[in-house]
């Protein structure tokens, strides 16, 4: 299959483009790579348009495309890492000669999450051999959240080398590796040392966490132009975006904003540290896209004017562009070698384009729906190359369900959602518009509920002699509960408790990041029953919330009725069931449990050649699992369609507080 018109790009890549240049995807619309100078050509057509905004940082527009999934590389040398990496787990210093590559194919996903980086090997099959996670070092400080590119780096060798040691294969055994991670926005300075984005100054913490919400004004700011470019991200900016985490760091740390020389997407991040910056300048691969509108591209004055950048004309900086599952180790060197070295790796293993954490998740899952689910005739999956229908994708809807709650649809057609992101073309699958729905604290609610409560020692110590997740062990209370004879289901346990659960904000179909939790039927309890009770309504107000995403997309043109679950919270089996009996619908688990990884992988084996294409390698390689049937107890669903109104009624009434209380303030 031919690849999309453009480079699929990151969360936070596509903001750059749409909202700094205010450019969709392909300037031709035909799928042509651009050369520099035909970028230039079409921009200056729009005479003011050369002042676009992809610019961010004074030094080098540079520094921001590399933001584009299709990882953005310069000469420099990652030379400040060298040092550190001489310390890093299980090095062995460089190599001289290249040991011989075995028969047999196995393919490397890193994910780099919240809390932990995470590796795992998968083998032709698509099937785990190892696994290994990593701790992350994280700073939480009220709505900020930092983290250190070089703790990560460390934490990315150490559980590579432990995943291929668990899968009991050597470094030479790998074919390929493909990098994830979250839309965590990385700072570094011209000699590639971190730049502090920290109150503090502490020059380890350059990573602005994906979840801080220290740019709440600055997006809200941005908001307020109402520029049509916003139309791509729902309507309204996130602060978990790049450009109000950008803003906030020239309004406020203006010394960091002087000295950072790159600005980067966590993932292309990863995959710049790998390749070390070997590449020249003539394989640089920053890029502008453009595609048309009535009126040509859409140029967005108000907003590049309030973050006020200085390099009118960015396509000068643009040396073509390297697309999605693309190979990008285009050179060797011995530097090229050091990373790889730290990891365990060949020199010379091939790497693809790094995607977003929930990126990958779709790639390793959405083609593991079971045959007789889409069609009840067919008996098998569909071979490595052969096209897959529109039906078959276009009402399917991948739940990356961790921290937060990714939900991602792709339609052949382009649709503008309120409130939703996208659309985006080609973003996770060749060919298609990706359509992002969101909830920014779901796995993250939970722990917070539970695993912060007085009682959670005693529940965690159960967890521990039991071999269980603590989680389980709240499983196990509810249903010796719902054993109660007077309760009519396990649902039926929460008709007193009801939860909203914007903790953290509302990112679909709301786009309220100032939308806050609410609780009601609260009591004195702090019993393990207590505990359990509330876990299980906040479940619920996910399934709930997941429910919502899914009417507001049906409402505006986009139906899905076919549900993939990946992700630490697809392994919660009260979860699964909640949320299959309030939507109505099944929902099918992947044969292989860790899909982000597999995700990565699978752009490994693109980059080794090993498939032409990532519709192939998924076809190849994703698997279904088990499937979660909806129950058809009538009494189940009407019991959850009231719940489901008291729920919509929680935000209504939070609005209304608000109004009242800004009154009172006047």
């Amino acid at each position: 299959m031919q690849m999309g018109p453009s480079s699929p790009l990151s969360a936070s890549a596509r903001l750059f483009r749409f909202l700094l240049l205010g450019l969709p995807p392909s300037l031709d619309g035909q799928g042509t790579e651009q050369s520099p100078s035909k970028l230039g050509k079409a921009a200056m057509a729009d005479g003011d348009a050369v002042m676009a905004m992809m610019a961010m940082i004074v030094n080098s527009a540079a520094t921001i495309l590399r933001s584009l999934r299709g990882s953005y590389l310069d000469s420099r040398r990652f030379s400040t890492m060298e040092s550190r990496r001489s310390s890093a787990p299980g090095f062995m210093g460089r190599s001289s000669t290249t040991v011989p590559r075995p028969k047999g194919s196995a393919y490397l996903g890193v994910d780099v999450g919240t809390g932990s980086a995470r590796a795992g090997v998968f083998n032709s099959e698509g099937k785990l051999l190892g696994l290994a996670t990593s701790p992350i070092q994280m700073w939480k400080e009220g709505d900020c959240v930092e983290q250190s590119s070089t703790d990560i780096w460390l934490t990315v060798c150490a559980a590579v080398r432990a995943a291929c040691k668990n899968a009991n294969i050597s470094g030479a055994e790998i074919c390929g590796i493909g990098f994830a991670a979250t839309c965590s926005l990385v700072a570094i300075g011209a000699d590639d040392s971190p730049v502090s984005v920290s109150w503090s100054g502490d020059a380890r913490r350059n990573v602005i966490v994906w979840m801080d919400h220290r740019a709440i004004d600055q997006a809200e700011r941005i908001n307020a132009t109402k520029s049509p470019v916003l139309q791509h991200v729902g309507g309204a900016l996130s602060p978990e975006m790049q450009p109000p985490k950008l803003l906030w760091v020239k309004e406020n740390l203006k010394e960091s904003w002087a000295v950072a020389f790159r600005w980067m997407d966590l993932s292309d991040w990863l995959t710049y540290s790998f390749l070390s910056s070997a590449l020249g300048p003539q394989a640089m691969t920053l890029g502008a896209y453009a595609q048309p509108y009535a009126n040509g591209p859409i140029w967005v004055t108000p907003i590049y004017n309030m973050l006020i950048l200085l390099i009118p004309k960015p396509w000068m900086l643009a040396a073509g562009m390297i697309f999605f599952g693309k190979k990008l180790d285009l050179v060797t060197s011995s530097m090229a070698s050091m990373p790889r070295l730290e990891l365990g790796l060949l020199e010379g293993t091939p790497v693809g384009t790094s995607v977003i954490d929930a990126h990958a998740g779709g790639i390793g899952v959405l083609q593991s729906v079971p045959r007789e689910l889409v069609h009840p005739q067919a008996e098998e999956k569909p071979d490595a190359g052969e096209v897959v229908e529109e039906d078959e994708l276009s009402n399917r809807m991948v739940l990356v369900c961790g921290t937060s709650t990714c939900h991602m649809a792709v339609t052949k057609e382009k649709l503008f959602i309120p409130g939703v992101w996208g659309p985006y073309w080609s973003a996770m699958i060749p060919q298609y518009w990706l359509i992002e729905g969101g909830q920014s604290a779901t796995g993250g609610l939970l722990e917070h509920l539970v695993e912060d409560h007085a009682i959670a020692p005693l529940l965690g110590n159960r967890a521990v002699l039991q071999k269980i997740s603590i989680y389980e062990v709240l499983n196990n209370i509810l249903d010796n509960l719902a054993n109660d004879a007077s309760v009519p289901h396990r649902s039926a346990l929460t008709k007193e408790l009801h939860v909203l659960p914007d903790f953290h904000g509302n990112r679909s179909p709301k786009a309220d990041p100032r939308s806050k939790g609410m609780v009601s039927g609260m009591t004195l309890d702090s019993s393990e029953v207590g505990v359990a009770l509330l876990y299980l309504a906040a479940l619920q107000s996910i399934a709930y919330g997941t429910r919502q995403i899914v009417e507001h997309l049906a409402a505006h043109g986009l139906k899905v009725d076919t549900f993939i679950a990946c992700g630490g919270l697809s392994k919660n089996r009260v979860y699964l069931q909640e949320h299959a009996d309030i939507l109505g619908c099944p929902v099918t688990l992947p044969r292989e449990t860790e899909c982000v990884l597999l995700g990565g992988a699978i752009i490994g084996a693109v980059a080794a050649k090993k498939y032409v294409s990532i519709d192939s390698a998924m076809i190849a390689l994703n698997a279904p699992g088990l499937v979660v049937q909806p129950s058809k107890d009538i009494k189940i669903k009407k019991y959850h369609d009231a719940k489901y109104e008291i729920f919509k009624s929680l935000y209504e009434q939070q609005c209304a507080f608000r109004e009242v209380m800004a009154k009172a303030l006047e």
